[in-house]
């Protein structure tokens, strides 16, 4: 089994969204985590809604610290967004292997509710792209 650790600052959408797409896809040889440098304490209700638009249960993720997982074994940790992946991540582990993936925060995104989920949809869509390359 495989662990992924995904990081983000906030880890309340995009990292959120590639751990739940992680485990339903490939969880017969991977288990992912995610957190986030500056959790914003909640997971954005759009990320949520997109994965059920999509046909993935993400469980009841959480938003937390990266501190939470310290010392803890991955094999891959991915960072999903710029600025997470310029600081300074705790210590994990043993080896690892690092990815970064630059992927628009669809949280940013304003005008109509349209719009918004378009922008979640095509975070959800980057992060399958992502995950199909490097794990499938």
């Amino acid at each position: 089994m495989t662990n992924v650790l995904v990081l983000c600052t906030g880890n309340s959408c995009r990292s959120i969204m590639a751990e739940a797409l992680i485990n339903h896809r490939l969880g017969d040889r991977c288990s992912a985590a995610s957190a986030g440098s500056a959790p914003t304490g909640a997971v954005h209700p759009k990320a949520l809604e997109t994965l059920a638009r999509h046909g993935i249960d993400p469980g009841k993720p959480r938003s937390k610290s990266w501190d939470e997982l310290a010392g803890q074994h991955f094999d891959l940790v991915i960072t999903v967004c710029d600025r997470a992946a310029a600081e300074a991540c705790p210590i994990f582990s043993g080896p690892c292997e690092k990815l970064h993936w630059s992927i628009p925060d669809p949280a940013a995104a304003r005008g109509s509710e349209q719009a918004i989920d378009q922008a979640f949809d095509e975070t959800f869509r980057l992060l399958e792209a992502r995950i199909d390359g490097a794990l499938s």
